[in-house]
C-alpha cells in the first residue's frame, strides 16, 4: 500500500501525514505583482519542507529559521483578503502576513507573500 503525498503550499515539499489532507494546497506563493510562483518560475520552491505540528504548518528551508502559521484561523479581516489569478480562475486569497512575507521573501530572493485560499472559495483549478 502506498502513503498519499500531499503539498499543503502549492509547488513546496511534500508530506504524508494523514491530517494533511484536508490543507492539500490550501497556501501559495506569489511575487509582489501578484503573480502565483510555480517551480518553473522560481525554482527554490521545492527547497521549502512543511509539515504540520500541533495546529501550524511548519515551513523550514535551508538556512533559515523555522516559521509557523497557525492552520485554522477564522477568516473575519477584509483588509487582507486579496484575489489572484491562477491560470484563467480568480482565486479568493488571505495574506499571511509580513513575517510570512519577509520569510519567503528572505529564502527566495524576490519580493513574495504566501497567501491562503479562502475556506469560502469553491474549487481551485490549479494550471498544470
Amino acid at each position: 500500500m502506498t502513503a498519499s503525498v500531499y503539498q499543503p503550499i502549492a509547488e513546496c515539499g511534500t508530506t504524508e501525514q494523514s491530517q494533511a489532507a484536508d490543507y492539500h494546497r490550501r497556501w501559495l506563493i506569489a511575487n509582489d505583482a501578484g503573480t502565483w510562483l510555480n517551480r518553473e518560475l522560481c525554482p527554490r520552491l521545492a527547497e521549502i519542507a512543511v509539515e504540520l505540528r500541533m495546529g501550524y504548518l511548519v515551513m523550514k528551508a535551508p538556512g533559515m529559521l523555522r516559521l509557523d502559521i497557525p492552520l485554522d484561523v477564522i477568516e473575519d479581516d477584509d483588509s487582507v483578503r486579496r484575489q489572484i489569478l491562477l491560470g484563467d480562475q480568480t482565486v479568493d486569497v488571505v495574506d499571511e502576513g509580513d513575517l510570512a512575507s519577509a520569510w519567503v521573501s528572505n529564502f527566495l530572493g524576490i519580493p513574495s507573500r504566501v497567501l491562503k485560499v479562502h475556506p469560502e472559495m469553491g474549487e481551485v483549478r490549479w494550471p498544470v
